[in-house]
């Protein structure tokens, strides 16, 4: 019997596949003609909040892309004292060594060099060790993307390219690397590792030189395995594989600053994820739709026409704090009908929700539907009035060292925050404190306490 279709109905069952999605799949082989052969693992689809497996279970935390609350992500590295810090570098130096000289290594040898060096780039910056061997460990790491020995080894190793490119960015290893990443996502054997590229591969766009026509290619390509719930990489209905390509989807858009052409085909995909069965699915592609939404206004320009008496501006825009906002084009014709699914959504009370999805449902989605209907509004935006009497704004902050706190009050800034924290984890606030790469990312002013 066909497992569950991942575009269920969120609140009530009975919602077929899409049009675009069963056309995909149906023509997903011809897509595929310039691949490699497909993937050995049986066919049939996924259940849509599939169960981690034992073996991805035993993988350590270093090989896991994913975004939990900020307070969780977001901790205080340790303090160190000299003898720590050169402990970790010589640890580090060796690793590297391991990495770069493969010739006596083992499967398991990689594996566990691999786990040291992932986990020394994400807690340390560590661009002076990573500089002057850059080149020698994308190529070494690359060796294990294409032919490494088991599922461990080639996650790690994806990881492990993604963070040398935060720490240490270069104009020109795109070319080199988007295509077996690419290959990875089509072809790989196991779903972990295909995930592993999806993430990897914005990063490497990102941060490895690729061109705005590049950036947009990649974006596409997510975008298709979006609308055809990842069959279109033999993934069919795997709700962990579709979250994937909405993140990074998203956090690739916030390179671009004209997206006007590309609105409508991704709104169209966004929406019907909106039904899908997974709450994961469905707040990743309400992300992008309030993104989307929000990259429809732009700064008002001197020939632009000037402020109605009547026009209902932000209080920030009035007192002349915030910049006049002026919308250039429809983002999705059907409104009336998403705000009506916005709203079910910030409401729902289906009993198969656990109430820790029930809670962030709500918490999105309230976001997501006043960015809608107000896109110069960000997340977390409060109306409610402070002790002087004026509009709180954004509430969503992020505690940094030293008792400051940086305020999120823009969907781009959220998608690029949510993009680091997957990557760095626990190591974010170290490379936003000494990584130029990683502010220069994010350059959110930070405010005292």
């Amino acid at each position: 019997m066909r497992e569950r279709n991942l575009r269920k109905q969120a609140l009530e069952s009975g919602k077929t596949q899409s049009r675009k999605a069963r056309e995909t799949v149906s023509t997903a082989s011809s897509s595929r003609a310039t691949s490699a052969a497909a993937s050995p693992r049986g066919g049939g689809s996924n259940v849509a909040s599939r169960n981690v497996s034992d073996d991805e279970s035993e993988m350590s935390d270093a090989t896991q892309w994913s975004t939990n609350s900020i307070d969780e992500m977001i901790a205080p590295p340790a303090e160190e004292d000299g003898a720590q810090d050169e402990t970790w570098k010589a640890g580090l130096e060796e690793r590297i060594e391991e990495l770069c000289d493969r010739k006596r290594s083992s499967a398991q040898g990689r594996e566990e060099a691999l786990l040291v060096f992932s986990t020394a780039l994400v807690r340390h910056y560590a661009a002076d060790e990573i500089r002057v061997r850059r080149e020698e460990l994308v190529v070494a790491l690359l060796k294990s993307v294409k032919g490494g020995q088991s599922e461990r080894e080639t996650v790690l190793a994806l990881k492990a390219l993604a963070l040398v490119l935060v720490t240490e960015p270069s104009d020109t290893v795109y070319d080199a690397l988007a295509g077996p990443m690419k290959a990875c996502i089509n072809d790989a054997q196991h779903v972990a590792e295909k995930i592993g590229a999806i993430h990897a591969l914005s990063v490497v766009t990102f941060y490895g030189g690729a061109s705005e026509e590049e950036t947009a290619e990649v974006m596409e390509f997510f975008l298709d395995i979006v609308s055809s719930d990842g069959a279109v990489i033999e993934e069919a209905d795997n709700a962990d594989i579709v979250t994937a390509a909405l993140e990074e989807w998203g956090f690739l858009a916030t390179q671009l600053e004209d997206m006007e052409e590309t609105t409508e085909p991704a709104m169209e995909t966004f929406v019907d994820q909106l039904e899908s069965a997974s709450v994961d699915v469905q707040i990743a592609a309400g992300d992008n739709i309030a993104l989307l939404f929000e990259k429809s206004y732009t700064e008002a320009e001197s020939d632009d026409e000037p402020a109605d008496e009547d026009e209902d501006l932000d209080e920030d825009v009035r007192n002349g704090s915030a910049p006049r906002m002026i919308k250039r084009y429809t983002v999705y014709r059907q409104q009336h009908q998403l705000s009506a699914t916005l709203s079910d959504l910030a409401k729902a009370s289906s009993k198969r929700l656990s109430k820790k999805d029930r809670k962030q449902l709500h918490l999105s989605f309230a976001d997501i539907m006043r960015t809608v209907e107000r896109p110069t509004r960000g997340p977390r935006y409060s109306t409610a009035l402070d002790e002087e009497g004026r509009e709180m704004g954004s509430r969503l902050k992020v505690a940094v060292h030293g008792g400051g706190r940086m305020t999120i009050d823009r969907w781009w800034k959220l998608h690029r925050l949510n993009g680091l924290k997957r990557l760095l984890r626990e190591g974010f606030l170290v490379h936003y404190e000494f990584n130029r790469v990683i502010f220069e990312s994010l350059p959110v002013m930070v405010e005292d306490d």
